[in-house]
């Protein structure tokens, strides 16, 4: 058989008794979950995913992922190409073809308030802490009562989607005992993905609330999430190099504590937040009203 099909009966053998390797296919090297800025600076994917969505919802809207790179560039000083830029707007939806979809809920812009009380308004973002000793990034939402400073609920994993968002705003409304109220909190966002995602903005119309998004680079819109999120920084993530995910979350977790029972703000008299809400409740504290 082997002379029938010129096969040499050495090489028959050979292949038979496994002696030739398993050729492998290199697929590249794994990919980082991070870019770095100008400054040395490391930025986590989901940061730069969050910025991809900014620049599409203001001037940049008709940009393609190659003008999209230049503009990360110029804005965010990211060292990045345009490869890599592709694949985090393929996977966001956003390459120049699948824009012309639209979305079922339209988009609400962020107006000027004026707040007098709790539950109100809740302001959320997500931060982004590092794990030196995975190489890796995880991630702390939170919903922040603009009135009394209170974090109410939050999440922290090692990712964040849109479900787990639905799920904090849950707890938000729960630990305030609101699904039952007719008026509800006002939720202001940025237009992170998981903010401007379909599971999101169904949620919101499910609980009754109303969902606002600030413009494009609008921070001070959101000024009372982002200055949590510095005092989180400062306070906390900045004082340890994190080597497991459990050190983190352990750590970020007592920070909470502590941020929303013993420390205190000018802005409320001088009481911590949790401190300040429970005497409210009771007997109102006369303070200035939120603006923003």
């Amino acid at each position: 058989m082997l002379r029938l099909v010129k096969i040499p009966r050495s090489s028959y053998y050979y292949h038979k008794n496994g002696k030739v390797a398993q050729k492998t296919v290199s697929e590249g090297r794994p990919v980082p979950g991070y870019s770095y800025q100008d400054s040395g600076i490391r930025v986590a994917d989901e940061q730069i995913e969050e910025w991809l969505m900014e620049l599409i919802a203001g001037d940049a809207y008709n940009y393609g992922y190659r003008k999209l790179t230049v503009e990360l560039k110029r804005v965010y000083k990211l060292m990045i190409n345009k490869k890599k830029v592709y694949r985090l707007c393929n996977k966001l939806g956003i390459l120049r073809p699948q824009r012309k979809i639209k979305s079922k809920y339209p988009r609400k812009l962020a107006r000027n308030r004026i707040i007098t009380g709790s539950n109100q308004l809740f302001e959320t973002d997500i931060k982004y802490g590092y794990i030196a000793g995975e190489d890796r990034f995880f991630f702390i939402q939170s919903f922040i009562d603009v009135y009394d400073r209170s974090i109410v609920a939050y999440h922290i994993g090692r990712s964040c989607e849109a479900t787990d968002v639905v799920w904090t705003l849950q707890q938000a409304l729960l630990k305030r005992q609101l699904f039952a109220v007719t008026t509800k909190p006002v939720v202001r966002s940025d237009n992170g993905p998981q903010f401007v995602s379909k599971v999101f903005e169904w949620a919101c119309e499910n609980f009754g609330i109303e969902h606002e998004r600030i413009p494009p680079r609008t921070p001070n819109m959101n000024a009372h999430i982002e200055s949590f999120h510095r005092i989180l920084q400062d306070d906390c993530l900045s004082r340890y190099d994190f080597t497991t995910y459990g050190e983190a979350y352990e750590a970020v977790t007592e920070f909470m504590r502590f941020y929303n029972e013993r420390r205190i703000h000018s802005s409320i008299k001088d009481l911590a937040p949790a401190e300040f809400y429970r005497q409210n409740l009771i007997q109102p504290i006369p303070i200035k009203a939120v603006r923003l």
